[in-house]
């Protein structure tokens, strides 16, 4: 009986020693790259004679400069009259070069004033601020140092889901934090970041980490770290980080010549559901679909049409809508691309010369009106006034949803204020036209809706069950 709890014993101890050697060990990455992690502090400065109107409030001593700046938006909001003299702000960031390049996100230094970097040695040197991309959250600084400890920036495209990875930055203020991971999910597209195709991760990652650098096991960068989703401001294992080839491109232009350029087709895109996909003849939703061409744009002029759906780009497959704008923003303005097309059904290629992304958004308007639905549908429209046109920017054709009651357009997601365009590739010219379409449509079978909503266009897929 003995012998057998001895040999139990060893049996479990070897499988302990079998589990924690195939564990990875940071101890040596941390050692040889953390001398080239920064911390970011900024200082913004209040209008001048601000700082008079009211006197700063005691706060407790030793609480982060996280907690610092939402006392006082505290006593701000509640007490009556202070204004800060100046707010200020933590991130990381990390070195580039030895003559003192530093990378970090471009919303750590957004409107800074004063610009702080603290290296790993404890010297702290004043940082001039390069240039930087709000569309990809990349900035670029220089202090006037020397023989800096410098990262080396690895491959993005080789990571597979399920590798370990390590940050490295200041979260809340902790400096040379290191929080280690894997890699959840590569080519994620988020709200506000079309031309980034992020790296998720499930590293913890804290305000304070921004802009700090995400190593792969070979202890080379191969992201910035960027973004968390949370519900409630801290951790919740989704982590974004911005990839090294993206990251690189916009350091060589602001380097270059202090601003980005991208490359442009003109078109607005969305994901095809497995409802459109069934609307448009597809065996599974794949590709991204179009739903509006810019007039003058490249797309225009190469002939790409509203409803085309992009399954490839310069020979590269595009699955879903977000995987096609960060290949043609990284394109070269003027080089040729060919772009492959599923139009009704048919497989065409087409040639586009790849134009410049235009600095200003387009504006969008909303109208709304009222009225009683009495189809099919459950949508009643009317026709567009010249000054409905030009608040909701639609040149032509079109129909002004007015109300929507419960029914397939409400089920589709069709709202008041929606212009109704196209429905299955009919142009909808007029309410005449409308009425037509929706009497004729079949029963059971998916169909794709255009509408334009607040200045973009949507394909929504709506269904008549009887």
């Amino acid at each position: 009986m003995l012998n057998k709890l001895i040999w139990s014993f060893f049996l479990v101890l070897l499988c302990n020693q079998n589990a924690l050697a195939q564990l990875p060990d940071f101890t040596e990455m941390v050692k040889k790259e953390g001398g080239a992690v920064v911390n970011i502090s900024t200082t913004q400065k209040a209008p001048a004679g601000a700082d008079d109107l009211a006197q700063e409030p005691q706060l407790p001593e030793g609480i982060p400069p996280e907690m610092e700046e939402l006392f006082k938006h505290f006593f701000n909001g509640q007490g009556g009259g202070y204004i800060p003299r100046e707010t200020k702000s933590l991130g990381s960031g990390f070195i580039i070069s030895q003559d003192g390049y530093v990378l970090t996100n471009h919303h750590v230094v957004k409107d800074a004033d004063e610009i702080v970097v603290k290296l790993s040695d404890r010297r702290e040197l004043l940082a001039k601020l390069i240039g930087s991309d709000a569309r990809t959250d990349v900035a670029v600084l220089k202090v006037d140092a020397t023989d800096l400890p410098v990262v080396d920036i690895g491959d993005p495209n080789k990571l597979q889901v399920g590798e370990w990875v390590l940050a490295i930055g200041s979260p809340f203020g902790f400096e040379q934090s290191v929080t280690a991971g894997i890699v959840s999910a590569k080519g994620r597209s988020l709200p506000g970041g079309n031309y980034v195709p992020f790296i998720q991760t499930d590293v913890a990652i804290n305000p304070g980490n921004s802009g700090g650098p995400l190593f792969n096991m070979d202890g080379k960068v191969v992201g910035i770290n960027s973004q968390i989703y949370s519900r409630t401001g801290g951790f919740m294992g989704l982590s974004f980080a911005i990839p090294m080839d993206i990251v690189m491109n916009v350091v060589d232009q602001i380097k270059a010549s202090g601003k980005v350029a991208r490359g442009w087709l003109g078109v607005q895109i969305q994901d095809v559901t497995r409802e459109l996909a069934e609307s448009f003849g597809m065996k599974k939703p794949q590709g991204a679909l179009v739903s509006k061409i810019i007039a003058g744009s490249p797309s225009e002029k190469a002939g790409i049409q509203i409803g085309d759906i992009i399954t490839e780009f310069n020979g590269q497959q595009i699955e879903t809508s977000g995987e096609l704008p960060p290949l043609v923003g990284m394109t070269p303005i003027g080089d040729k691309a060919t772009v492959k097309i599923i139009r009704q059904g048919e497989t065409k290629t087409l040639p586009v010369t790849i134009g410049l992304l235009p600095e200003e958004e387009e504006k969008v308007a909303e109208a709304k009106v009222e009225a009683k639905p009495d189809n099919r549908l459950g949508v009643s429209v009317t026709d567009l006034t010249n000054e409905q046109r030009e608040q909701l920017q639609v040149i032509q054709n079109g129909v002004l949803v007015q109300n929507v009651v419960k029914g397939p357009g409400r089920d589709a997601g069709i709202q008041r204020g929606d212009v109704i365009l196209r429905i299955q590739n009919n142009i909808v010219r007029d309410v005449a036209d409308f009425d037509k379409i929706v009497k004729n449509l079949p029963v059971g079978k998916s169909i794709a809706v255009l509408i334009q909503r607040q200045g973009s266009p949507v394909f929504l897929a709506l269904k008549i069950e009887k």
